[in-house]
């Protein structure tokens, strides 16, 4: 007997299923391309919260993840023996110039209001920091401790090794039984939008790299628009980019190498690094730009979470828990920002 059935093995679809197997439900996840075989299967990993100010539902759930997220990870790698390389090792960010030194040492104030203690946002010396600093022309970088890094691959990997061992598995075909739940990325938007006959989602195509460079454990960098984000097994992910309009959602071209010489010359030790891998993909991004979890448009009595677009990962064990309190409890906490009519 199935009482869940995850259609998407992407980093939401593993999630749902976890949440839902360790309340006790009988889980089957179907993608017949496998786990992580999409957008999921990138190489970033830069779990990074929004800026402390103009608090809205979208920040508040975002930072109720990121909170969350220690315990999850630690969770599926106790169980399943497979580390995610999830570590809450913080962000680091150059300030540009005196209006951004002002603003940031405003959001320090509000930090400590909206973060709840929790975290700390913080304006600090570039000396403070030590050899591990992007150059900053003020000599001021915002140091944040809410910001954790992750390999995408090995936490998906760490996800199907946990649902293992609790008799799950993720199979390329099956009927649907008991709730359904779709998170299916790209391809799930794009059947939304074919049906209605309207935009309800797209897909902003990603391209990254991976340096063999091992920093340590050190706080990830953001800088030049670029997240430089050194990853426990001794590589170091950059990028990456937004495209909207591309013709081939899946090769690397000169908007790489750009990336690549611009995180260079923000952060010159890297220079010399060997490239050890180029990545592109293509992310899901409703309309409204928040996941959209909640009752299926399309399918009725199924449900839909999709739209993680650039914090999946970060927003993942949030949106388990909510979807696993709709399915199974019939509890709704999702925020009306999150809800599908909000991109319909």
């Amino acid at each position: 007997m199935v009482d869940v059935t995850v259609r998407g093995a992407g980093i939401f679809g593993l999630s749902i299923a976890w949440t839902c197997a360790r309340r006790g439900a009988k889980v089957q996840i179907v993608d017949p391309f496998g786990p992580g075989a999409g957008s999921s299967g990138g190489l970033v990993g830069a779990l990074a919260p929004h800026v402390p100010e103009n608090w809205n539902t979208k920040k508040a759930f975002q930072f109720e993840s990121l909170i969350m997220a220690k315990p999850f990870w630690a969770q599926v790698e106790a169980t399943g023996g497979v580390s995610p390389g999830y570590a809450r090792l913080g962000r680091l960010q150059p300030i540009a110039d005196a209006r951004a030194l002002e603003l940031a040492r405003a959001r320090e104030r509000t930090a400590e209001e909206l973060w709840q203690r929790h975290a700390d946002w913080s304006v600090r010396a570039v000396e403070e920091i030590g050899a591990w600093c992007p150059p900053s022309p003020t000599g001021f970088v915002i140091h944040d401790t809410l910001s954790a890094r992750m390999t995408p691959r090995r936490a998906c990997a760490a996800l199907v090794a946990a649902l293992a061992v609790m008799g799950v598995e993720v199979v390329t075909e099956a009927p649907d039984k008991g709730r359904v739940v779709h998170a299916t990325g790209l391809a799930g938007l794009q059947e939304l939008s074919a049906a209605l006959g309207k935009t309800v989602g797209n897909g902003v195509k990603g391209q990254a790299a991976l340096l063999r460079f091992d920093a340590g454990n050190v706080p990830q960098l953001f800088a030049d628009s670029i997240h430089i984000v050194p990853h426990a097994d001794g590589t170091l992910a950059i990028g990456s980019t937004s495209e909207r309009e591309y013709e081939d959602p899946s090769s690397t071209d000169a908007t790489l190498d750009d990336v690549l010489e611009r995180a260079m010359r923000a952060v010159p030790v890297l220079h010399g690094a060997e490239v050890i891998e180029r990545w592109a993909g293509v992310r899901p991004r409703s309309k409204s730009r928040a996941p959209m979890l909640g009752a299926h448009p399309l399918h009725k009595g199924q449900f839909i979470a999709n739209g993680g677009f650039k914090i999946g990962f970060g927003m993942a064990p949030k949106v388990a828990e909510v979807m696993a309190d709709l399915m199974l409890e019939g509890q709704n906490s999702i925020p009306q920002d999150f809800l599908p009519e909000a991109s319909l």
